[in-house]
Protein backbone atom coordinates (compact mmCIF):
# COMPACT_ATOMS: atom_id res chain seq x y z
CA UNK A 1 0.00 0.00 0.00
CA UNK A 2 1.52 3.31 -0.79
CA UNK A 3 1.62 6.33 1.21
CA UNK A 4 -1.03 8.31 0.02
CA UNK A 5 -3.44 5.50 0.54
CA UNK A 6 -2.50 4.73 4.07
CA UNK A 7 -2.68 8.52 4.52
CA UNK A 8 -6.30 8.02 3.77
CA UNK A 9 -6.86 5.09 5.37
CA UNK A 10 -5.85 7.19 8.50
CA UNK A 11 -7.49 10.03 8.35
CA UNK A 12 -10.73 7.90 7.53
CA UNK A 13 -10.31 6.06 10.74
CA UNK A 14 -9.57 9.29 12.66
CA UNK A 15 -13.19 10.29 10.97
CA UNK A 16 -15.07 7.70 12.35
CA UNK A 17 -12.95 7.71 15.85
CA UNK A 18 -14.71 11.50 15.93
CA UNK A 19 -18.00 9.80 14.75
CA UNK A 20 -18.92 7.40 17.29
CA UNK A 21 -16.86 10.04 20.32
CA UNK A 22 -19.53 12.52 19.01
CA UNK A 23 -22.18 10.73 18.00
CA UNK A 24 -23.14 7.24 20.34
CA UNK A 25 -25.43 4.97 18.72
CA UNK A 26 -27.57 5.22 21.55
CA UNK A 27 -28.73 8.86 20.65
CA UNK A 28 -31.51 7.55 18.88
CA UNK A 29 -31.63 9.98 15.83
CA UNK A 30 -30.83 12.96 18.54
CA UNK A 31 -29.98 15.86 16.19
CA UNK A 32 -29.26 17.80 19.00
CA UNK A 33 -25.84 15.70 19.21
CA UNK A 34 -24.73 18.28 16.39
CA UNK A 35 -24.53 21.47 19.13
CA UNK A 36 -21.48 19.94 20.34
CA UNK A 37 -19.33 18.44 17.54
CA UNK A 38 -16.39 20.01 16.65
CA UNK A 39 -16.60 22.66 13.80
CA UNK A 40 -16.76 21.00 10.52
CA UNK A 41 -17.44 17.22 11.35
CA UNK A 42 -20.51 17.21 10.40
CA UNK A 43 -20.48 18.50 7.07
CA UNK A 44 -17.12 15.86 6.64
CA UNK A 45 -19.40 13.19 7.80
CA UNK A 46 -22.04 13.67 5.26
CA UNK A 47 -26.41 13.51 5.97
CA UNK A 48 -26.33 9.59 5.55
CA UNK A 49 -23.59 8.97 8.85
CA UNK A 50 -24.88 11.86 11.18
CA UNK A 51 -27.52 11.29 14.15
CA UNK A 52 -30.70 12.04 12.65
CA UNK A 53 -34.07 9.95 12.60
CA UNK A 54 -35.02 8.77 8.85
CA UNK A 55 -36.91 11.96 7.90
CA UNK A 56 -34.13 14.79 8.64
CA UNK A 57 -31.75 12.26 6.83
CA UNK A 58 -34.16 12.63 3.54
CA UNK A 59 -34.18 16.41 4.34
CA UNK A 60 -30.53 16.69 4.90
CA UNK A 61 -29.45 15.27 1.73
CA UNK A 62 -31.98 17.67 -0.30
CA UNK A 63 -30.77 20.78 1.32
CA UNK A 64 -26.92 19.81 2.67
CA UNK A 65 -25.92 23.77 2.57
CA UNK A 66 -28.48 23.58 5.54
CA UNK A 67 -26.32 21.64 7.72
CA UNK A 68 -23.97 24.12 9.14
CA UNK A 69 -27.15 26.17 9.86
CA UNK A 70 -28.74 23.29 11.80
CA UNK A 71 -25.27 22.54 13.70
CA UNK A 72 -25.61 26.12 14.80
CA UNK A 73 -28.71 25.82 16.22
CA UNK A 74 -28.31 23.10 18.17
CA UNK A 75 -24.94 25.01 19.75
CA UNK A 76 -27.37 28.11 20.54
CA UNK A 77 -30.31 25.89 21.84
CA UNK A 78 -27.35 24.07 24.35
CA UNK A 79 -25.63 26.91 25.28
CA UNK A 80 -28.94 29.39 26.15
CA UNK A 81 -30.35 25.87 28.19
CA UNK A 82 -26.86 26.28 29.78
CA UNK A 83 -26.78 30.51 30.18
CA UNK A 84 -30.29 30.48 31.78
CA UNK A 85 -30.34 27.19 34.35
CA UNK A 86 -26.56 28.02 35.05
CA UNK A 87 -27.45 28.60 38.70
CA UNK A 88 -30.62 26.63 38.94
CA UNK A 89 -30.29 23.04 40.47
CA UNK A 90 -30.81 21.23 37.28
CA UNK A 91 -28.30 23.26 34.82
CA UNK A 92 -28.96 21.81 31.69
CA UNK A 93 -25.83 19.78 31.84
CA UNK A 94 -25.45 17.84 28.81
CA UNK A 95 -23.32 14.93 28.26
CA UNK A 96 -20.49 16.32 26.91
CA UNK A 97 -18.29 13.01 25.99
CA UNK A 98 -20.48 9.95 26.80
CA UNK A 99 -19.37 6.55 25.59
CA UNK A 100 -21.10 4.42 22.39
CA UNK A 101 -24.51 3.17 23.37
CA UNK A 102 -24.91 6.02 26.09
CA UNK A 103 -28.35 7.88 26.73
CA UNK A 104 -29.28 11.01 24.70
CA UNK A 105 -27.57 14.40 25.03
CA UNK A 106 -29.50 15.83 28.06
CA UNK A 107 -29.70 12.19 29.47
CA UNK A 108 -33.45 11.66 30.93
CA UNK A 109 -34.51 15.09 30.93
CA UNK A 110 -35.25 14.57 27.08
CA UNK A 111 -38.57 11.98 27.57
CA UNK A 112 -38.86 12.36 31.11
CA UNK A 113 -42.28 14.75 30.64
CA UNK A 114 -41.13 17.24 32.82
CA UNK A 115 -40.84 21.62 32.85
CA UNK A 116 -37.14 20.72 31.73
CA UNK A 117 -38.34 18.53 29.05
CA UNK A 118 -40.47 21.38 27.88
CA UNK A 119 -37.92 23.94 28.00
CA UNK A 120 -35.39 22.00 26.26
CA UNK A 121 -37.53 21.03 23.11
CA UNK A 122 -38.68 24.65 22.98
CA UNK A 123 -35.39 26.43 23.10
CA UNK A 124 -33.95 23.61 20.73
CA UNK A 125 -36.96 24.49 18.17
CA UNK A 126 -36.72 28.07 18.95
CA UNK A 127 -32.72 28.02 18.08
CA UNK A 128 -33.11 26.01 14.56
CA UNK A 129 -35.70 28.75 13.68
CA UNK A 130 -33.18 31.42 14.51
CA UNK A 131 -30.24 30.02 13.13
CA UNK A 132 -31.50 29.10 9.55
CA UNK A 133 -33.65 32.98 9.12
CA UNK A 134 -29.87 34.39 10.24
CA UNK A 135 -28.44 32.25 7.43
CA UNK A 136 -31.42 33.39 5.19
CA UNK A 137 -30.71 37.15 5.84
CA UNK A 138 -26.56 36.67 5.53
CA UNK A 139 -27.07 35.68 1.85
CA UNK A 140 -25.90 31.73 2.79
CA UNK A 141 -28.75 30.07 1.10
CA UNK A 142 -30.27 29.99 -2.53
CA UNK A 143 -34.10 29.17 -1.77
CA UNK A 144 -34.46 31.50 0.99
CA UNK A 145 -33.06 35.52 1.97
CA UNK A 146 -34.86 38.59 3.14
CA UNK A 147 -38.25 38.76 3.91
CA UNK A 148 -39.26 40.14 0.16
CA UNK A 149 -43.45 40.67 1.39
CA UNK A 150 -42.58 44.16 3.53
CA UNK A 151 -40.06 45.77 0.48
CA UNK A 152 -42.62 48.16 -1.02
CA UNK A 153 -44.85 49.07 1.72
CA UNK A 154 -44.68 51.94 4.53
CA UNK A 155 -46.07 55.22 5.30
CA UNK A 156 -45.46 58.30 3.57
CA UNK A 157 -47.39 60.78 5.84
CA UNK A 158 -45.52 59.15 8.51
CA UNK A 159 -42.35 59.52 6.78
CA UNK A 160 -40.77 55.65 6.59
CA UNK A 161 -40.90 53.07 4.19
CA UNK A 162 -40.12 49.15 4.42
CA UNK A 163 -36.41 48.63 3.12
CA UNK A 164 -33.09 46.65 4.09
CA UNK A 165 -32.90 43.64 4.75
CA UNK A 166 -36.27 42.28 7.13
CA UNK A 167 -35.61 38.26 8.71
CA UNK A 168 -37.54 36.06 6.58
CA UNK A 169 -38.24 33.85 10.55
CA UNK A 170 -41.23 32.75 8.18
CA UNK A 171 -38.99 30.38 6.53
CA UNK A 172 -36.99 29.18 9.31
CA UNK A 173 -40.25 28.00 11.00
CA UNK A 174 -41.22 26.36 8.38
CA UNK A 175 -37.99 24.43 8.40
CA UNK A 176 -38.04 24.15 11.72
CA UNK A 177 -41.20 22.40 11.79
CA UNK A 178 -40.29 19.72 8.78
CA UNK A 179 -37.13 19.16 10.81
CA UNK A 180 -38.27 18.30 13.85
CA UNK A 181 -42.07 17.92 14.43
CA UNK A 182 -43.14 13.94 14.12
CA UNK A 183 -46.58 13.54 13.58
CA UNK A 184 -48.40 12.29 16.87
CA UNK A 185 -50.15 9.38 14.93
CA UNK A 186 -46.79 7.56 14.04
CA UNK A 187 -46.79 6.96 17.89
CA UNK A 188 -47.50 3.78 19.66
CA UNK A 189 -48.84 3.32 23.09
CA UNK A 190 -50.73 5.80 25.18
CA UNK A 191 -47.71 7.48 27.37
CA UNK A 192 -45.71 7.87 24.25
CA UNK A 193 -48.88 9.98 22.32
CA UNK A 194 -49.31 12.15 25.08
CA UNK A 195 -45.43 12.99 25.45
CA UNK A 196 -45.38 13.55 21.30
CA UNK A 197 -47.85 15.87 21.65
CA UNK A 198 -46.26 17.90 24.61
CA UNK A 199 -42.85 17.81 22.47
CA UNK A 200 -44.75 18.67 19.15
CA UNK A 201 -47.02 22.02 21.07
CA UNK A 202 -43.68 22.90 22.70
CA UNK A 203 -41.38 23.05 19.39
CA UNK A 204 -44.13 25.57 18.26
CA UNK A 205 -44.16 27.62 21.36
CA UNK A 206 -40.03 27.77 21.40
CA UNK A 207 -40.87 28.98 17.67
CA UNK A 208 -43.67 31.03 18.79
CA UNK A 209 -41.78 33.10 21.29
CA UNK A 210 -39.08 34.13 18.03
CA UNK A 211 -41.74 35.31 16.48
CA UNK A 212 -43.52 37.05 19.06
CA UNK A 213 -40.08 39.12 19.55
CA UNK A 214 -39.20 40.52 16.33
CA UNK A 215 -38.75 43.98 16.29
CA UNK A 216 -38.14 47.07 13.98
CA UNK A 217 -35.52 49.26 13.46
CA UNK A 218 -34.72 51.88 11.21
CA UNK A 219 -32.33 54.31 9.67
CA UNK A 220 -32.79 58.28 9.48
CA UNK A 221 -32.33 59.54 5.75
CA UNK A 222 -32.04 63.37 5.34
CA UNK A 223 -29.76 66.57 5.61
CA UNK A 224 -27.56 66.30 8.36
CA UNK A 225 -29.43 63.37 9.98
CA UNK A 226 -33.07 65.41 9.77
CA UNK A 227 -34.70 62.17 9.78
CA UNK A 228 -36.83 63.12 7.37
CA UNK A 229 -37.43 59.59 5.81
CA UNK A 230 -36.50 55.99 7.49
CA UNK A 231 -35.87 53.22 6.36
CA UNK A 232 -37.30 50.53 8.32
CA UNK A 233 -36.67 46.97 8.23
CA UNK A 234 -37.84 43.42 11.10
CA UNK A 235 -35.36 42.27 12.80
CA UNK A 236 -35.22 39.09 15.54
CA UNK A 237 -33.86 39.56 18.83
CA UNK A 238 -30.81 38.16 19.94
CA UNK A 239 -31.30 34.58 21.34
CA UNK A 240 -30.71 35.25 24.96
CA UNK A 241 -33.89 37.71 25.07
CA UNK A 242 -35.50 34.64 23.64
CA UNK A 243 -34.12 32.96 26.06
CA UNK A 244 -35.60 35.17 28.79
CA UNK A 245 -38.91 34.77 27.71
CA UNK A 246 -38.79 30.68 27.52
CA UNK A 247 -37.54 31.12 31.09
CA UNK A 248 -40.24 32.96 31.48
CA UNK A 249 -42.98 30.43 30.32
CA UNK A 250 -40.88 27.34 32.25
CA UNK A 251 -42.01 29.17 35.12
CA UNK A 252 -45.00 29.49 34.74
CA UNK A 253 -46.00 26.33 32.24
CA UNK A 254 -48.98 24.29 32.35
CA UNK A 255 -49.52 20.91 34.22
CA UNK A 256 -51.51 18.90 31.25
CA UNK A 257 -53.49 15.34 31.96
CA UNK A 258 -51.93 12.38 31.05
CA UNK A 259 -54.71 11.02 29.19
CA UNK A 260 -55.44 12.29 25.39
CA UNK A 261 -59.30 12.24 24.10
CA UNK A 262 -60.12 14.88 21.75
CA UNK A 263 -57.31 17.81 22.46
CA UNK A 264 -54.45 18.24 24.97
CA UNK A 265 -56.28 18.97 28.73
CA UNK A 266 -55.24 20.60 31.59
CA UNK A 267 -54.57 18.22 34.66
CA UNK A 268 -57.08 20.41 37.04
CA UNK A 269 -60.32 19.65 35.91
CA UNK A 270 -61.20 22.93 37.67
CA UNK A 271 -59.20 24.83 35.12
CA UNK A 272 -60.17 22.72 32.07
CA UNK A 273 -62.25 25.67 30.90
CA UNK A 274 -59.18 27.86 30.53
CA UNK A 275 -57.64 27.51 27.33
CA UNK A 276 -54.19 26.42 26.28
CA UNK A 277 -52.03 28.83 24.61
CA UNK A 278 -50.00 28.05 21.71
CA UNK A 279 -46.95 30.00 23.51
CA UNK A 280 -47.43 27.84 26.60
CA UNK A 281 -44.77 25.47 28.01
CA UNK A 282 -46.59 21.75 28.86
CA UNK A 283 -45.22 19.60 31.03
CA UNK A 284 -47.07 16.18 32.54
CA UNK A 285 -44.74 14.77 35.24
CA UNK A 286 -43.69 17.13 38.27
CA UNK A 287 -39.81 17.11 38.43
CA UNK A 288 -37.33 15.83 40.62
CA UNK A 289 -35.78 17.85 43.29
CA UNK A 290 -32.01 17.49 41.46
CA UNK A 291 -30.68 17.96 44.78
CA UNK A 292 -29.12 14.07 45.16
CA UNK A 293 -26.96 11.96 42.38
CA UNK A 294 -29.51 9.56 40.45
CA UNK A 295 -27.42 7.76 38.06
CA UNK A 296 -30.49 5.63 36.74
CA UNK A 297 -32.16 9.12 35.69
CA UNK A 298 -28.62 10.56 35.09
CA UNK A 299 -29.37 13.42 37.39
CA UNK A 300 -25.59 14.69 39.03
CA UNK A 301 -26.72 15.89 42.37
CA UNK A 302 -25.68 19.65 43.23
CA UNK A 303 -22.66 18.02 45.51
CA UNK A 304 -19.39 20.19 44.53
CA UNK A 305 -21.07 22.72 42.59
CA UNK A 306 -20.38 26.12 43.43
CA UNK A 307 -22.89 28.40 45.63
CA UNK A 308 -23.03 32.19 46.74
CA UNK A 309 -23.40 32.52 49.89
CA UNK A 310 -24.76 35.66 50.10
CA UNK A 311 -27.77 35.29 47.64
CA UNK A 312 -31.42 34.29 48.83
CA UNK A 313 -31.82 33.29 45.20
CA UNK A 314 -31.62 29.86 43.21
CA UNK A 315 -27.75 30.02 43.19
CA UNK A 316 -28.01 30.49 47.26
CA UNK A 317 -25.90 27.73 49.09
CA UNK A 318 -29.34 27.48 50.97
CA UNK A 319 -31.26 26.65 48.06
CA UNK A 320 -28.77 25.10 45.34
CA UNK A 321 -27.12 23.05 48.56
CA UNK A 322 -30.24 21.34 49.23
CA UNK A 323 -29.95 22.19 53.04
CA UNK A 324 -26.79 20.24 53.49
CA UNK A 325 -24.34 23.05 54.07
CA UNK A 326 -21.59 24.36 52.07
CA UNK A 327 -17.38 23.74 52.59
CA UNK A 328 -15.63 27.24 52.20
CA UNK A 329 -12.02 27.06 50.78
CA UNK A 330 -9.84 30.11 50.06
CA UNK A 331 -8.10 30.65 46.21
CA UNK A 332 -5.37 32.33 45.27
CA UNK A 333 -5.70 34.72 42.06
CA UNK A 334 -2.40 36.37 40.86
CA UNK A 335 -2.30 38.73 38.09
CA UNK A 336 -0.42 41.66 36.56
CA UNK A 337 -1.46 45.02 37.63
CA UNK A 338 -0.87 48.93 37.78
CA UNK A 339 0.81 48.24 33.86
CA UNK A 340 3.04 51.33 32.85
CA UNK A 341 4.00 52.14 29.49
CA UNK A 342 7.88 52.86 29.15
CA UNK A 343 9.28 54.74 26.54
CA UNK A 344 10.24 53.26 24.47
CA UNK A 345 9.18 50.20 24.37
CA UNK A 346 7.71 48.14 26.97
CA UNK A 347 4.91 48.04 29.37
CA UNK A 348 6.43 47.11 33.16
CA UNK A 349 3.29 46.08 35.44
CA UNK A 350 3.25 44.83 39.05
CA UNK A 351 2.78 40.68 40.33
CA UNK A 352 -0.70 41.55 42.39
CA UNK A 353 -2.55 38.97 44.26
CA UNK A 354 -5.54 38.43 45.90
CA UNK A 355 -7.28 35.46 48.11
CA UNK A 356 -11.60 34.86 47.49
CA UNK A 357 -13.69 32.75 49.01
CA UNK A 358 -15.18 30.45 47.20
CA UNK A 359 -18.20 27.78 48.50
CA UNK A 360 -19.12 24.42 47.60
CA UNK A 361 -22.14 22.10 48.37
CA UNK A 362 -21.56 19.37 50.63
Amino acid sequence: MDRAALLGLSRLCALWAALLTLFPCGTQGNWMWLGIASFGVPEKLGCANLPLNSRQKELCKRKPYLLPSIREGARLGIHECRNQFRHERWNCAVAAAAPPGSSPLFGNELSSGTKETAFIYAVMAASLVHSVTRSCSAGNMTECSCDTTLQNGGSASEGWHWGGCSDDVQYGMWFSRKFLDFPVRNTTGKESKVLSAMNLHNNEAGRQAVAKLMSVDCRCHGVSGSCAVKTCWKTMSSFEKIGHLLKDKYENSVQISEKIKRKIRRREKDQRKIPIRKDDLLYINKSPNYCVEDKKLGIPGTQGRECNRTSEGADGCNLLCCGRGYNTHVVRHVERCECKFIWCCYVRCRRCESMTDVHTCK
